[in-house]
C-alpha cells in the first residue's frame, strides 16, 4: 500500500513501477494539460484501457478539490471574525487554481491505480 502511494506521487507505472505515466518532466509543477504516454515504455502496460476511461478521474479531481477547499477553510478560519466570512472565498479559489494542474495529474494516477488489474 505504501509502495503504491509512493508510485502514485512519483509518476510510476502501476504494473512494473519503473516506467513513467506522464511524459512531462515535472509531475508536480508544470502548467497546461498533462501529456500522457500511451503505454509504459518498460513493460508495455496500456494506461487508457478504453475510450473515456479517464472520465471517472474527474470525480476523483472533484473530491481532491473539495478536500483542499475544506483544509484551506479550516486553516484560515482563525484569521477571520466570523466562521463563514465571504472574504475567505478568494483565498480558497487561489488555492484551488494553484493546485488545478497538479490535481489533474494526481486524479488520473489515482484512477489508473484503482483499475490497475483491469484487463481490456
Amino acid at each position: 500500500m505504501i509502495v503504491e502511494i509512493k508510485n502514485i506521487f512519483t509518476n510510476r507505472c502501476p504494473n512494473c513501477s519503473k516506467g513513467k505515466v506522464f511524459a512531462d518532466k515535472s509531475f508536480y509543477f508544470s502548467l497546461g494539460f498533462p501529456k500522457m504516454n500511451k503505454a509504459c515504455k518498460n513493460c508495455g502496460f496500456t494506461f487508457e484501457k478504453e475510450p473515456g476511461f479517464f472520465f471517472g478521474a474527474m470525480f476523483v479531481s472533484y473530491a481532491l478539490g473539495v478536500a483542499e477547499a475544506l483544509i484551506t477553510y479550516f486553516i484560515m478560519r482563525p484569521f477571520f471574525d466570523k466562521n463563514f466570512d465571504l472574504n475567505m472565498f478568494p483565498f480558497i479559489m487561489i488555492v484551488l487554481l494553484a493546485l488545478m494542474f497538479f490535481n489533474i495529474r494526481l486524479s488520473r494516477m489515482i484512477w489508473i491505480y484503482i483499475f490497475k488489474n483491469y484487463k481490456s
